[in-house]
């Protein structure tokens, strides 16, 4: 078979290796990039989540479980930086408790290895620059590099006999009796299926297959600080919030990188743009697409209040050390410089829920992948061995 995947992130590179390494099928990745993981890939804090906060049973409960097994295989076969620097939950106040004491539950109902409940003075063994009443200790959780892992991606689909194909924009396609046809950049493919892992450009390629489907992409930007000097050695691994359960988002935390780095975020604004990095980046077509959903008005009629919090935090350095000096008091105002951050893709119904789990859509000949958010990157090696056993994707 032919099959094409839009998307070079990790998540559609995994398919395409998926695909090709099981069904023999000749695999042509596209991407409006001129590099692979140009987006969610390359603008994550690397964190290969363990599997705690999920609802047991769901599909990213599953997927991220096996994802980890996988993943660690796959960077150890190919010499790819992964370390396991373990995650301490955090419960400030005695308020956060019961959360806490959940999130312990959830993990040990997922299968996640040697979760520990510990008190005020047991978690500062493991960070002991840290505070609070109580924590939850994730030791395997670990961190790696995914724009790595997509690169070797790459080089695994182009390795047998695969293509990727950057620059190359999908402007159009067209599902005809015998597979579906595509024009990428300046090439008109024709593939028997199609596998969409496109990002923040799902809505975009699924209108053009007639699937617009009742759920849209909303960009919500995650800013960070990163620690200058001496500071980062007041974290050893991952200092985690106990998380609010009105959202998929974790909350500012802090995060040690496989490059030595220590971020302190992310927040969690609606971006301006689908590729909104910053405040500057705004696309009057994309804005208008966003408010014009429903679900987005209803998500903002909701949750107006923590979305203005969260705006005033964004443009005040003050609100991210007051959340990182809750954990780790020691740090100071100098301590914080502003650096890069990312933007998710997050999946919105038209009741303004957010969808918090993977979701996938199958419209005849076109896959579409509708919400892959974290811990999408931790989960792509089996976010891939899923779609493939779809076995109406690839044998209908």
């Amino acid at each position: 078979m032919n099959i094409g995947i839009v998307g070079a992130g990790i998540v559609g590179l995994a398919v395409a290796r998926e695909v090709a390494r099981t069904r023999g099928a000749t695999v042509t990745v596209l991407d409006k990039e001129d590099r692979v993981g140009a987006h969610q890939t390359g603008h994550n804090s690397g964190v290969v989540h363990a599997g705690i906060y999920y609802q047991p049973g769901s599909l990213k409960a599953r997927l991220c479980r096996e994802g980890v097994a996988l993943l660690r295989q796959y960077c150890a076969e190919h010499g790819i930086p992964y370390e396991e620097v373990g995650k301490l939950v955090v419960a400030s106040t005695a308020a956060e408790r019961p959360g806490l004491r959940g999130i312990a539950e959830r993990a040990r109902a997922n299968g996640v290895p040697g979760i520990a409940e510990l008190d005020a003075l047991a978690l500062r063994e493991v960070e002991p620059h840290t505070v609070g009443v109580a924590a939850v200790h994730s030791p395997h959780t670990a961190i790696a590099d995914f724009p790595a892992v997509a690169r070797r991606l790459a080089a695994d689909v182009e390795e047998t006999g695969g293509s990727v194909l950057l620059s190359h924009p999908v402007r159009a396609l067209r599902e005809t009796a015998g597979g579906v046809e595509v024009l990428a950049g300046p090439r008109r493919l024709r593939f028997d299926r199609l596998i969409v892992c496109a990002g923040l450009g799902t809505d975009t390629v699924a209108r053009m297959a007639g699937a617009a489907g009742d759920v849209r992409i909303v960009p919500f930007r995650g800013e960070y600080y990163e620690l200058a000097g001496a500071s980062k050695d007041l974290v050893r691994g991952l200092i985690y919030p106990v998380p609010d359960p009105r959202y998929p988002f974790l909350g500012v935390h802090l995060t040690r990188r496989i490059d030595g780095e220590v971020l302190v975020g992310p927040n969690a604004v609606m971006a301006l743009a689908l590729e909104g990095y910053s405040w500057g980046d705004i696309d009057l077509t994309d804005l208008r697409r966003i408010l014009a959903w429903q679900g987005t008005r209803r998500l903002a009629a909701r949750h107006w209040r923590t979305g203005v919090r969260e705006v005033l935090g964004s443009m005040a350095k003050g609100s991210f050390l007051a959340a990182a000096r809750r954990y780790v008091p020691e740090l100071t105002r100098a301590d914080l410089v502003r650096t890069a951050g990312g933007v998710r893709a997050q999946a919105v119904a038209r009741d303004g829920s957010m969808l918090d789990d993977f979701a996938i859509d199958v419209h005849g000949r076109v896959t579409l992948v509708r919400n892959a958010p974290s811990p999408a990157a931790t989960s792509s090696l089996a976010i891939a061995r899923h779609i493939v056993g779809l076995t109406s994707v690839l044998t209908r």
